[in-house]
């Protein structure tokens, strides 16, 4: 371990979550560890209190456990300064967003979190951590609160602005944060928005690792390996890719002598990443966890599904544009023995939460550019209908579950409308649905904003889809899976 007290704190993270423990902060350690700087990190929970009264506990230091088919090995990161739980005390976090030392934000918290129309990049008034932060500009909630009262405060201060890195899965991500944050402070101040647009970095980024959440045996392994129990252990894959778009005018860290590749252009890289890893991992989540496989290294022994994440690999591959030092099938390859990993323990259910959010650009858009391209569409269309099965809450076996999408009272409430029934399907009226399934389909493609119009506008398409669904709905995803062949 290096002289932790000899680098001073110079990003501040929004969203301290697992992903983060098992990512950015681990290259940002491995930094430190090569050439020292100020560079630590200042954690900051938006939700949850107890993560950051843990870190704070073991003075941010927590064990990475990297399991892959040679075994276990683990590693201390100690980038993490200390914590603060945002929702427990304000002060600390908007004292870090005006030091002059604070050089970079960064922020993982998910898609639902932001608060932006993808459509426009004006941020949505209905959202509730938007609604709070304009009317109460001066005590921030949400993400794009806390980042404009910091802007803010730092031009009042005439201090440098820090850059804004964003860190989730999401197309272009610098480019929409820095659009709903200039909409925001623009409403906050006149002419703020427009000093952010012109003086603040929000450069791209695109992040690859599997990290599923701890669980009981993540602690025993990390209290095994150090010593010492730790509750802020995390787990993860070999595997791992930063792309980030090199423009922080206030200074970074030299990521790249950790692997990062920084680059001029993020989009390409971003865009393999979505369609590929991401499009199959959601098609993998709605089927498997239907058809009632726990875990994506589960889901991954089932023949029918891993030949489906085969075809959906190379169909998402022929969406893409060749990229310079990458060859797709390579890619694939890998990505199928990530998937199957025995020793990552990833559900299915995880992976499948926000479906409304992911959907779009995971599959939906290369779904459009095939068809646009007069390529086959039919396993984008499967993937689609799997999404539309999982929505019904109910596993082939009769298991309820929470669908866990922001959007989810939009979905109960089309199911309901189409079927009829006042609850939810049961094991015993499942069947019943697929008489229903072109109006079941054409009521979640029907959900405002989600659907590209060109793939609403296609008979053939919304055919494919309603025609997966019909099978799914009455013979069950196995068969499903099988009769795509």
């Amino acid at each position: 371990m290096y002289h932790r007290e000899a680098c001073g704190v110079g990003i501040v993270h929004l969203g301290v979550g697992n992903f983060h423990r098992a990512h950015q902060a681990v290259y940002t350690d491995e930094v430190l560890a090569r050439q020292s700087g100020d560079w630590r990190i200042l954690g900051v929970s938006l939700r949850s209190e107890n993560i950051a009264r843990i870190l704070n506990e073991q003075d941010g230091l927590y064990t990475l456990l990297i399991r892959g088919e040679g075994g276990t090995h683990a590693h201390v990161i100690g980038s993490i300064a200390g914590a603060v739980a945002a929702s427990r005390s304000l002060a600390p976090v908007l004292t870090a967003l005006i030091s002059p030392k604070t050089r970079i934000v960064t922020l993982t918290v998910t898609e639902k979190a932001y608060g932006i129309d993808r459509a426009s990049g004006a941020v949505s008034s209905l959202h509730p951590a938007v609604m709070h932060d304009l009317a109460n500009p001066d005590q921030p909630a949400g993400v794009l609160g806390l980042l404009v009262w910091g802007l803010r405060h730092r031009r009042q201060r005439q201090l440098a602005p820090f850059s804004v890195l964003c860190c989730d899965n999401l197309p272009e991500n610098g480019r929409l944060l820095r659009a709903g944050v200039c909409d925001l402070a623009e409403r906050t101040e006149a002419g703020l928005g427009g000093w952010i647009a012109e003086h603040v970095a929000f450069p791209c980024s695109m992040v690859d690792r599997i990290t599923p959440s701890p669980t009981d045996q993540t602690l025993r392994d990390a209290a095994l390996a150090t010593g010492c129990d730790d509750l802020a252990a995390v787990e993860t894959e070999p595997f791992s890719m930063w792309v980030v778009e090199d423009h922080f005018p206030a200074g970074r860290p030299a990521w790249e002598r950790a692997g990062a590749l920084m680059v001029h252009d993020v989009a390409p890289y971003e865009r393999m990443k979505l369609r590929m890893l991401n499009g199959a991992h959601s098609l993998l989540a709605y089927a498997g966890h239907v058809a009632g496989h726990a875990y994506v290294r589960d889901a991954m022994r089932d023949d029918a599904l891993s030949r489906r994440v085969d075809e959906y690999l190379r169909a998402a591959a022929a969406t893409l544009q060749p990229l310079p030092a990458v060859d797709f099938s390579t890619y694939a390859a890998d990505l199928r023995r990530r998937f199957a990993n025995p020793s990552i323990a990833h559900k299915t259910s995880q992976i499948a939460m926000d479906g409304t959010e992911k959907l779009p650009q995971r599959i939906l858009e290369a779904a459009a550019d095939s068809l646009a391209k007069e390529m086959p569409t039919k396993i984008f269309a499967f993937a689609t209908a799997a999404w539309m099965r999982y929505s019904l809450g109910i596993t082939d076996a009769g298991e309820q579950y929470d669908l866990n999408d922001p959007r989810a009272g939009e979905i109960t409430s089309a199911v309901r409308r189409v079927s009829g029934a006042p609850h939810a399907p049961d094991l015993h009226s499942l069947r019943s649905y697929a008489v229903h399934a072109s109006a079941l389909s054409a009521a979640l493609m029907g959900l405002p904003g989600l659907f590209p119009p060109s793939l609403l506008q296609s008979p053939a398409w919304r055919e494919q889809v309603s025609g997966y669904l019909r099978v799914m709905l009455d013979k069950g995803m196995t068969a499903a899976l099988q009769d795509a062949d």
